[in-house]
């Protein structure tokens, strides 16, 4: 069974093999692996059938063929596919079908991709476990009792289990990065702006962005370069050229410079510490230069990113109200009653979030909690631009800790709030970041080495985490 994007890809577009076997492939995987681990919550199987069929017919007419022929990818429950359910795994959402494409959907759909299906995900893309989903959890396919990590817990699940070799996510705080280290694969949140949000469902407009799990760093490339660039329809999206990022691979890393922040080992178990120094000095054998740096203020990332994603949180999640669309409670007598029933579907950890953001939005809290924020997160941005006049990428851990157990955080909130510890620092300060898998503990659950790097310089990380992918 072929498992990378380019090896499918190369394979189709030759004739070597079909892109209906691959699909077959794929869907045989599900059906052995899916009740166990429960990464897929859709499958598509005879429209996917029928699309593999028909890019194996047009390559018969020798029709040139998108650069991911062929390939299976499956989608975040949050991304619209017309006609297609996307629920956000909420009973809020439970009947809700897409009138329309993303604008991620059309560029997979035009390179000749094969939409397999839509994965579980925390509820509204809140959590970093997997664990709030109305579908039940998704179990990390190294081992079924473990969590995969979250929001983007069903993608990179399947990747992991070798369901599909690539899929979307979104990542707000590290909810691609995260859960890619949880389960041994990897996982790239490229710059702000540089993928399109159009038909998304927002979680927290300002730090939401698209992106990537794959089975190796090649093939995350190749869907960068898919699904970059500007968007008439995402105000937010820019403007600049799109590298051939899986084509811009240099020869080696030499005089790579590598920044490595002071006290950034402090919250890590002596496990993945380990890890990390011992991936620290492969890439100086590699011929990479180490050098430590200060961001001071990155320390605050994570109070900072709960209050800014929770208040744009209490924001865009306003709108479900159960008049245009949502779930919509028949039994209301008045307009409050009505409100009250038809936003009851929203899961603990939604309505906890949505209280935060509300109360930090408060006249009277918000200069000291929601302002004071947005000050500290510019001075997190100021810290990360004055690093990369030192070094071309930084080097961190992608969590403090290996996977743990399903419900094993059930009475604390804030152990599963600190697995965002270094992926949220991205979000925050604005950058690029790539999660590669560094080696497992003594468990064999996988540890995740990640490289950040400015926006609009996602083939420094490319670079170095494929350098890294090699020599391990």
């Amino acid at each position: 069974m072929l498992k990378t994007v380019f090896e499918i890809a190369q394979a189709v577009q030759s004739g070597t093999t079909t892109a209906t076997q691959v699909v077959k492939d794929s869907l045989q995987k599900i059906k052995e692996l899916n009740p166990q681990i429960n990464a897929f919550i859709e499958v598509w199987e005879e429209e996917a059938l029928a699309r593999a069929a028909d890019i194996d017919a047009r390559r018969e007419r020798g029709e040139k063929l998108g650069a991911l022929a062929g390939v299976p990818v499956g989608i975040k429950d949050n991304i619209l596919y017309k006609g297609h359910k996307a629920t956000c795994c909420s009973k809020m959402l439970e009947n809700y079908v897409a009138p329309y494409n993303s604008t991620v959907v059309e560029k997979l759909l035009a390179a000749d991709a094969v939409l397999i299906g839509r994965t579980n995900m925390d509820e509204f893309a809140m959590g970093s476990s997997n664990q709030t989903s109305v579908y039940g959890p998704a179990h990390n396919p190294v081992n079924f009792d473990r969590v995969p990590g979250g929001s983007s817990g069903g993608s990179a699940a399947a990747v992991a289990a070798e369901m599909v070799p690539a899929a979307l996510g979104t990542d707000t705080g590290g909810s691609v990065r995260q859960p890619a280290a949880f389960c041994g694969v990897v996982g790239i949140k490229p710059g702000y702006g540089r993928i399109s949000r159009y038909g998304i469902v927002a979680f927290s407009s300002g730090a939401d962005q698209v992106g990537v799990v794959a089975s190796d760093v090649k093939g995350a490339a190749l869907l960068m370069e898919v699904l970059c660039g500007r968007d008439v329809n995402d105000s937010t999206s820019l403007p600049d050229e799109v590298p051939a990022f899986s084509q811009n691979f240099t020869e080696n890393i030499q005089g790579l410079k590598v920044g490595m922040p002071k006290g950034f080992l402090d919250n890590l178990g002596e496990e993945v510490k380990n890890k990390i120094l011992a991936a620290a000095d492969k890439l100086k054998s590699l011929g990479a230069e180490l050098i430590e740096i200060d961001v001071p203020h990155a320390k605050y990332s994570a109070p900072c990113y709960y209050i800014i994603t929770s208040a744009e949180a209490s924001s865009n999640l306003a709108r479900f109200d159960g008049i245009r669309y949502g779930y919509c409670d028949k039994k209301a007598t008045n307009l409050n009653d009505y409100y009250e029933l038809s936003r009851a579907p929203f899961g603990p950890e939604v309505k906890k979030r949505i209280i935060i953001g509300a109360t930090a939005l408060k006249a009277e809290n918000y200069a000291e909690c929601y302002l004071q924020a947005l000050k500290v997160r510019e001075l997190i941005k100021q810290d990360f631009a004055k690093a990369f006049e030192q070094v071309d990428v930084i080097l961190t851990p992608t969590s403090p800790t290996t996977a743990f157990g399903l419900g094993a955080h059930k009475d604390n909130p804030l152990a599963v709030y600190l697995a965002d510890l270094y992926t949220c620092q991205g979000n925050i300060g604005g950058l690029a970041g790539i999660s590669v898998p560094c080696g497992e503990d003594k468990e064999g659950l996988p540890v995740g080495l990640q490289f950040y790097g400015p926006i609009l310089q996602e083939e420094k990380i490319l670079n170095a985490a494929y350098h890294f992918e090699k020599a391990l």
